[in-house]
């Protein structure tokens, strides 16, 4: 009954704070069709940086892979949503990171031992642990609530058929904003194979690994390269800069750590270095150096939107 009571009251507490937030301007990023979310996200040298919020940017009240964590994000930033996709026991797809539910929710154990009715049965916790009002949802709701809102890059969990992924985004009418994630060739050589007309992020670290993913069937204006935890080399970006393959450097980590010790200014540095989009843990923080690079650069884009 205790527990109840707390959800309760921190449900009131969320709608009462929301009412206060609806002042506030939620940054929309919206294509017509995916040939428009595909001109924008080549490589150019007037290319937007954008911050990719890893999970979805989870903070104190706000629980990873959550819609209510993305409608938050975006109260701050334009973004790209990086978030993960597992499979119940029954398979539907439902977004969660880890492959136990003890971190994140109030259940214990694997996900895939539950059916998707026994996971409603949960509620999600914050950053702190802290219980929150909300519960796992599916794939679909996501790219449902998606829609004219924010980019996704989808992160598919060990197990989960890509087919799967592919025929969800079809069905939600999601690829003019989802790209797909991919670790290895392979990977992104069957969701070529399976949706030739998807972005796909490819692990891509120099002319070598773009060249081994031509020669299986990616096509190079499908792809988004993710260049690792750590700064490339220079003639690494020249590279992928020369190929119009737009870059994601992955900042969670030590370069987050870094940023927050030795001064965010570091987020603008990496855009000025050659990175086109930083997958970042504080993107709030990324998000406002990104937005001083915009403005010093005079770059603009009538694909983002800053509305109340």
């Amino acid at each position: 009954m205790k527990f109840v009571i707390k959800i309760c009251c921190f449900l009131l507490i969320t709608q009462f704070l929301s009412c206060g937030v609806t002042t506030h301007k939620s940054y929309y990023i919206s294509f017509p069709k995916a040939k428009e979310f595909h001109e924008f996200t080549r490589f150019s040298a007037e290319s937007y940086p954008l911050v990719s919020a890893h999970r979805g940017g989870p903070i104190k009240g706000f629980p990873e892979n959550s819609t209510a964590t993305f409608a938050n994000t975006i109260t701050y930033i334009p973004a790209i949503i990086e978030t993960d996709i597992a499979l119940s026991q029954d398979s539907v797809l439902v977004m969660m990171h880890d492959n136990t539910l003890d971190r994140t929710t109030t259940g214990t154990g694997k996900i895939g031992d539950y059916t998707y009715k026994e996971l409603q049965k949960l509620f999600l916790k914050d950053t702190e642990g802290n219980v929150t009002p909300y519960k796992i949802e599916t794939l679909d709701e996501v790219l449902q609530w998606g829609n004219d809102k924010v980019i996704y890059t989808l992160d598919v969990k060990r197990g989960v058929p890509m087919k799967m992924i592919v025929d969800a985004v079809r069905r939600n009418k999601a690829e003019r904003n989802s790209i797909i994630i991919t670790y290895n060739a392979n990977q992104a050589a069957e969701v070529a194979r399976l949706a030739p007309d998807f972005l796909i992020s490819v692990s891509a670290r120099g002319k070598e690994d773009v060249e081994r993913m031509e020669k299986l069937g990616v096509k190079v204006d499908k792809m988004v390269a993710f260049v690792g935890t750590s700064e490339p080399k220079k003639e690494t970006y020249l590279y992928l800069q020369s190929r119009n393959i737009p870059s994601i450097l992955g900042t969670m980590g030590n370069i987050d750590k870094s940023a927050a010790a030795n001064g965010d200014v570091l987020y603008y540095k990496l855009i000025e270095n050659g990175a086109n989009i930083l997958s970042s843990d504080r993107h709030v923080e990324a998000g406002k150096e990104l937005e001083k690079y915009v403005k010093d650069k005079g770059i603009e884009s009538k694909y983002i939107k800053h509305l109340k």
